[in-house]
């Protein structure tokens, strides 16, 4: 009999209805409960948080990836309940926290409350179930039917039960009728590797048309690095000083990357003016076909292991968990 780990946090999987809207307030014991059985799965529960994701933390990154190397040898795989909103940057910090995992780590939530009539939390929660009872490895969502690469999910609408996309990526299964069907398997090792660490200093810009060089320059003096979500296939306006403003704060030892706004087919610097010779002669990181929350947790998963410009390259382009293609 397989043995599964529930890890509760919250989220509206686990919310009821406050004079004040929903909140968190259902543990991860009465999740189980709502479910009626397990079937020939044997699931333990531990309640860790009580949060709405929006709450969430890369603290509560570390506290998750924590319970589960705490647990690792116990279990023969794990469920994480998690609100929908902030669910794609945990589950990409988890797969940099936790890498090459022989053993699933699910995480899945849902949009309407496990207590709801008309409610995806039951379905979700069981195929999260199935798909950690499974010899599928690694950090994976399972949504809607589906599982997505922790790396590569995106959650595209905020009500629909289809609520999370594969970016740049093809699935990695569904679950039909009760089976789980795997399409592609991510790599593993015999023991998964745990970091412990997260370097927080890092933000995000998206820009906008008419944005000044001055916001730039404060996210950079208050960080270590900064992701600029740019326009297109990528670029800086060439107006408003921003390519001396990335210069010199490289020179004092920032890491800039570049990334689009646009969700599919990722970024090419190289294409036009505006990138080519940020590229070429500033020397910066281009996120390519990588998702926007796979690049905020992999830098501060980087940085906290190195803030010498040539390793954290290194690090960046070395793909993790198949968050981006190789280069």
């Amino acid at each position: 009999m397989k043995r599964i780990l529930l890890i509760g946090t919250g989220g509206t999987i686990a919310s009821r209805q406050t004079g004040e809207g929903l909140a968190p307030g259902i543990p991860a014991s009465g999740l189980l409960s709502s479910l009626g059985g397990t079937g020939n799965i044997q699931v333990d529960s531990r309640e860790l948080l009580a949060l709405d994701s929006t709450n969430i933390t890369p603290e509560h990154w570390l506290m998750i990836a924590g319970c589960v190397e705490e647990n690792y040898d116990i279990y023969d795989g794990f469920v994480i309940t998690h609100g929908t909103d902030t669910l794609a940057y945990t589950a990409a910090a988890l797969s940099y926290l936790i890498r090459k995992s022989p053993k699933p780590i699910i995480l899945t939530g849902a949009q309407r409350p496990i207590g709801y009539d008309s409610t995806d939390s039951k379905d979700n929660l069981r195929d999260a179930i199935l798909a950690a009872s499974s010899d599928m490895p690694g950090v994976a969502i399972v949504f809607d039917h589906r599982v997505i690469l922790g790396t590569r999910a995106k959650k595209t609408r905020s009500k629909s039960y289809s609520a999370f996309e594969s970016i740049n990526y093809p699935e990695l299964g569904v679950i039909r009728d009760g089976e789980l069907v795997v399409f592609i398997r991510q790599e593993s090792g015999e023991k998964p590797e745990f970091s412990t660490k997260l370097n927080t200093k890092v933000a995000l810009l998206k820009l906008i048309p008419g944005t000044g060089r001055e916001v730039l320059d404060f996210l950079f003096e208050c960080n270590d690095a900064v992701v600029i979500e740019s326009f297109g296939v990528g670029g800086l306006p060439e107006a408003g000083g921003f390519f001396e403003c990335v210069e010199e704060w490289k020179k004092k030892g920032r890491t800039a990357v570049l990334t689009t706004q646009v969700e599919n087919e990722g970024s090419d610097l190289a294409v036009y003016h505006v990138g080519s010779r940020l590229k070429r002669d500033l020397k910066v990181l281009e996120a390519y076909d990588m998702t926007t929350e796979a690049v905020v947790a992999k830098l501060m998963w980087v940085l906290s292991q190195t803030k010498t410009a040539t390793e954290v390259e290194r690090l960046f382009y070395t793909p993790v968990a198949m968050d981006m293609f190789p280069r």
